[in-house]
């Protein structure tokens, strides 16, 4: 049987909880990032369930993994479809355009996997 201790808040006597350290929680990048903090902000009880079953941080590595790969993918389909000028030959022009489609896939990307409720 667990052997569980209380702390007296007031009237009430709340369970002393203690959640393990979470593994890589530093590792999160941008996306891993904006999927906790959707979560967070807009899915309160998901991101509770997630938290308190030690689940938040690898769930929220494998969305960052996912996107991470499908922008690599997106790209490439994209850039095959609508190649980019000659770097050489007009820097800025390239920039322009590899910005604008790396900012088209990750559109995509954020609206199927970072706020998108499917995946909790």
């Amino acid at each position: 049987m667990l052997n569980i201790t209380y702390s007296q808040v007031g009237d009430y006597l709340l369970p002393n909880i203690v959640l393990g350290e979470p593994p890589d929680a530093d590792h999160l990048t941008r996306y891993g990032m904006m999927r906790k903090s959707f979560l967070k902000q807009h899915r309160s009880i998901s991101y509770n369930r997630l938290l308190l079953s030690e689940k938040l941080f690898s769930h929220c590595r494998e969305v960052q993994q996912s996107a991470e790969s499908r922008l690599e993918i997106m790209m490439e389909q994209l850039m095959r479809r609508d190649p980019p000028p000659n770097k050489t030959d007009c820097g800025l022009a390239w920039a322009a355009h590899m910005t604008m489609l790396r900012l088209i896939a990750e559109e995509s990307i954020l609206a199927k996997l970072v706020y998108d409720d499917a995946h909790v």
